[in-house]
């Protein structure tokens, strides 16, 4: 019985020293020293032992359990300690290291641009409406003067989500919500920022692109009206000395309606490369609103008049910090995003 308690002795101690956790000590304490564990059921045996020779059994017994209880709490000891000092190594920090730079967030070249075409209408008194993304026919076409065979309605142009319902292919439904909304109250003055869509995509064009769209209605609004807003947008945006230009054209809710160049912000004018030696580049699209579109939203087109525009924010921003590329507002490319 002696030399099987030296033998658990032994083994105990190896067991233990061996160790590397608390959990594995907390093992070691039910496998050696619980209820079941193996110096009990050693001491089960003494009552087979001689009456001589249990007194020296049981004092070695007793002996062995508080060495074991000691080993055992000197290397949970030793393993916490080493726990938390590797803690403690792992989480200092050497305060007279320099500290980490942290990148600023800045603003994206498109918020900048839509900023500030914001900021040049409220300034003169327009405000800003919102409509939703997702559009019906009737607001993105027929109130706006487009019959049911135009093209632009071609679903090669536009994103049906719905035989019904499509994604927006431009802010002008703002303009004829917020006149419905208003009629018969004048004025009417608004700019309707936004994304649109459309299937385009290539160096100038994007599926997915923001607009301005700008309305005036009141009585005795002319065209002449509309290019003095439209004059003083392009010297608050490109410079005091720019010039523009309207050349006639043809949009469904606007008559007469008008493209409106600026004078080449490369060469002032004179022709060069970015202007195809024109001296002119397109900005936005204009007109007088179409007397059926007052009609539709609520207003009676023989007592007022009004002048509607629309612009696209990327084409401003490319414009304005030579970008001449429209993927590259899209691209999420740092190195593009730092330099504004």
């Amino acid at each position: 019985m002696l030399d099987r308690l030296d033998q658990l002795e032994r083994e105990a101690e190896e067991a233990i020293t061996a160790a590397s956790d608390i959990e594995e000590l907390r093992a070691l304490r039910v496998r050696f020293l619980g209820k079941k564990g193996a110096l009990t059921a050693l001491l089960r045996g003494m009552s087979q032992l001689p009456p001589g020779q249990r007194p020296a059994v049981g004092r070695k017994a007793n002996d062995l359990r508080d060495r074991l209880e000691e080993l055992l709490r000197q290397k949970e000891a030793a393993v916490r300690e080493a726990a938390s000092g590797a803690r403690w190594e792992k989480e200092r920090i050497d305060v007279t290291l320099p500290g980490s730079p942290v990148l600023l967030g800045r603003k994206h070249p498109l918020t900048l641009i839509l900023d500030e075409i914001k900021g040049i209408f409220t300034g003169l008194g327009f405000q800003t409406a919102r409509g939703p993304e997702i559009e019906s026919e009737y607001y993105n076409f027929e109130a706006l003067n487009m019959p049911s065979d135009h093209p632009a309605r071609d679903m090669q142009d536009s994103f049906y989500v719905s035989p019904q319902f499509l994604l927006r292919t431009h802010t002008s439904p703002v303009q004829v919500r917020t006149m419905e909304l208003q009629a018969p109250r004048l004025p009417v003055r608004i700019i309707a920022p936004g994304k649109v869509f459309r299937r385009d995509d290539d160096a100038t064009h994007s599926p997915m692109f923001h607009q301005v769209e700008g309305l005036a209605v009141d009585r005795g609004v002319t065209f002449a009206d509309l290019k003095g807003t439209l004059l003083l947008f392009a010297r608050a945006m490109f410079g005091e000395r720019q010039q523009i230009r309207l050349r006639p054209s043809f949009f469904p809710f606007t008559e007469p309606s008008a493209e409106v160049d600026i004078s080449c912000i490369m060469c002032g004018g004179s022709g060069c490369r970015v202007c195809s030696h024109g001296g002119w580049l397109e900005i936005l699209g204009a007109g007088m609103v179409h007397p059926r579109v007052l009609e539709i939203s609520g207003y009676d087109p023989q007592a007022v008049t009004g002048f509607a525009f629309g612009m696209g924010v990327e084409r401003i921003a490319m414009l304005k910090y030579g970008i001449d590329d429209m993927r590259l507002l899209f691209s999420n490319d740092l190195r593009f995003l730092r330099q504004f």
